[in-house]
């Protein structure tokens, strides 16, 4: 043998067994505390499966509040460019961009539940929003919990009680909705709601439970109102997503691994995250003597027919558009229908 080959051979078994198999370090980042729900109980329990799935060849780094860089609402660009390798994404920060994916956000849409929420949000994005994602890798999509009403001073008891508030929303079915309650609706990430409430900006917002703890809600504001009965004043539309590049360029087996932990299982498991943060944070929010109200289900059967003009409005925008938006609610209920406990 060749003097050259038998030394490459020789240098080849001193090499340790690492050297000789794929290596990968993902970033993925977010914009929200690492002690809030999602990061919690699914973004970390995730990172850790993959690493441990994968005998420690894909480390997992997580990165909250932004901290490669970028604002929330360019999430989904980080992530096309490759600015990051992966991360957390609300469509519904760019309004207009994914229309379709609204449909799971429209007033009373969805269960209370997040994993229910979730798994048929999963659904419909495989029939539906595939195409509107697909200049990234989708690892699962999902829903949060109920929306809850968080404002400075007493809870509503009517729906004329929101008339002239200024209040957070975090997408545009949601600020249609409380454009139709009277209020002035102000378009904001989940990072920028605290100061906004302690500058007086805004007299509060909508938000789910579980993300109240982490904004200082049980502080900033005074009471927390649901409405009545099993489905959510509103919900909101995620995405978790890694680069397509970076996804294809993983060797087969750890594709498998990033497989094993997507699509419905991943779905329901985000959901579920949130359903954890959400009996969490209304304890909370409740020991730190704030006022907890359930509206009446007079007054929500008025919010409800709110939102049902809210789903008039946005069926002929999404036509107008090209889009069949009956279709679209149609479908959406199904999904939910056909993932309810």
């Amino acid at each position: 043998m060749h003097r050259s080959l038998l030394a490459a051979v020789a240098a080849c078994l001193t090499l340790p067994t690492a050297a000789l198999t794929q290596e990968v370090t993902l970033r993925f980042q977010h914009f929200v505390s690492p002690a809030s729900a999602n990061p919690t109980y699914f973004m970390q329990p995730w990172a850790d499966a993959i690493e441990e799935q994968s005998g420690g060849r894909i480390k997992v780094e997580l990165y909250p509040f932004m901290q490669l860089g970028g604002s929330a609402a360019s999430q989904y660009d980080l992530i096309r460019d490759g600015a990051i390798d992966g991360g957390w994404v609300i469509p519904g920060y760019e309004p207009g961009r994914f229309p379709e994916a609204e449909a799971l956000e429209l007033p009373f849409m969805t269960s209370k539940l997040g994993a229910e929420a979730s798994r048929a949000a999963w659904d419909f994005t495989q029939d539906y929003l595939m195409d509107d994602f697909a200049d990234v890798h989708v690892i699962t999509t999902h829903m949060h919990g109920p929306g809850i009403i968080h404002l400075k001073g007493p809870a509503p008891e009517t729906v004329d009680d929101l008339r002239g508030k200024v209040v957070r929303g975090p997408s545009r079915p949601a600020t249609l909705l409380l454009e139709k309650l009277g209020a002035t609706p102000v378009g904001m990430p989940v990072p920028a709601f605290p100061e906004a409430l302690s500058r007086g900006v805004v007299d509060g917002g909508v938000i789910t439970w579980e993300m109240s703890p982490s904004l200082k809600l049980d502080e900033l504001t005074d009471s927390h109102t649901d409405v009545a009965g099993d489905r959510a004043l509103y919900n909101l539309f995620f995405v978790w997503a890694m680069n397509k590049d970076v996804y294809a360029a993983l060797p087969d087996d750890l594709k498998a691994v990033i497989d094993a932990n997507s699509g419905k299982m991943a779905a329901e498991w985000a959901g579920g995250a949130h359903d954890t943060g959400d009996s969490e944070g209304r304890d909370l929010m409740e020991d730190g003597g704030n006022q907890i109200a359930v509206l009446s289900e007079v007054e929500t059967d008025a919010i409800k027919a709110l939102g049902q003009e809210v789903r008039a409005d946005w069926i002929a925008d999404m036509d107008a558009r090209g889009l069949d938006g009956t279709s679209l609610v149609q479908a959406a209920e199904a999904a939910v229908a056909a993932n309810l406990n």
